[in-house]
């Protein structure tokens, strides 16, 4: 496969000067401020935004607003992306939606969580509640995954229902 990078710059700009996407469609509750705000604390800015130029010349964000938004006074990195307005839209609707479509390994995710000293506060929270979705500290029988596997034999079909949702498909 023969991919082509967009990324033309690494640059750094005051994150105010950055123009919010008006097409933003993530909302950031307050609880997702104060997590970022505490990650942002403990370890700082370790990520850059993404963002293309507006005819205008204007840096529009495709993705980072909440990052951008707490450290409006500070300069900050940001990808800056060859693309049109309509492939920053592809972008600013897929990206975090393909994120989300990630599995996790518990053993793994039990190692991270484990080797962060306790803590109080919004960070921590984030925390507990990601070993929560992942059941990593609950007793066996609910610890199990989160989805159930039937296998058919005679028409090695395998149907798998999600116990959150109920939600039944075969692959």
């Amino acid at each position: 496969m023969n991919l082509r990078s967009r990324v033309v710059a690494l640059t750094r700009v005051l994150a105010k000067d950055l123009r919010a996407n008006p097409k933003n469609w993530r909302t950031h509750p307050a609880k997702q401020r104060e997590a970022v705000e505490a990650i942002l604390q403990d370890v700082g800015i370790a990520d850059a935004m993404l963002a293309r130029r507006a005819e205008d010349g204007s840096m529009v964000l495709i993705d980072g607003h909440l990052r951008a938004d707490i450290a409006a006074e500070q300069e900050i990195p940001v990808l800056l992306l060859d693309v049109t307005e309509a492939e920053a839209d592809k972008l600013l609707a897929t990206l975090d939606a393909i994120t989300q479509m990630a599995g996790f390994d518990r053993a793994k995710l039990d190692a991270l969580l484990s080797a962060e000293p306790r803590r109080e506060d919004a960070l921590e929270q984030l925390l507990d509640e990601l070993a929560a979705k992942a059941a990593l500290y609950q007793e066996n029988d609910e610890a199990e995954d989160t989805a159930t596997v039937e296998v058919d034999v005679d028409g090695f079909k395998m149907t798998h229902q999600c116990k959150e949702c109920g939600l039944e498909f075969n692959a």
